[in-house]
């Protein structure tokens, strides 16, 4: 499972025109579930996505976590970035979960993330979705489990 985590001073996913999820200060999680994932997987990104330490601390390093924070966590799914891009010019998705395993993961991953933590919104899997974000820093980095 990877996930594309930036860094945000708010960040907000419409469909249609309407707004779907959005946080204030916190991270921005764009996340692609692939073949091999299993819901240990999940809450493997999930741990590191709530401690993942890339808040300035008093000093200015970043040592605060989004839990020490206490920021928001916005979830979208994005099959793409599971893409094989090693050759060639056009991507391959093959290496991208099917649909089902790819929606059930992010749904597990997005309830245990509402168990877990305050703030959590979420955009919609499968949905035509435009995203909407102020990075801060920019401070991104991709995770995988």
């Amino acid at each position: 499972m990877k996930g594309l985590l930036q860094r945000v001073r708010g960040a907000r996913v419409e469909v249609a025109g309407q707004v779907v999820g959005a946080i204030d200060q916190g991270l921005l999680v764009l996340v692609a579930v692939e073949p091999s994932d299993t819901a240990a997987s999940a809450d493997k990104l999930l741990h590191k996505l709530l401690n993942y330490r890339v808040f300035s601390d008093d000093e200015g390093k970043m040592n605060l976590s989004l839990k020490d924070v206490g920021g928001g966590l916005l979830l979208v799914s994005q099959f793409t970035l599971a893409a094989d891009t090693k050759s060639g010019l056009r991507p391959s998705f093959s290496t991208a979960a099917p649909p089902a395993l790819g929606e059930a993961l992010f749904e597990h991953l997005l309830l245990q993330a509402q168990q877990l933590h305050g703030t959590v919104a979420s955009g919609r899997f499968g949905a035509d979705m435009q995203v909407h974000l102020v990075n801060d820093g920019p401070v991104t980095f991709l995770l995988q489990t």
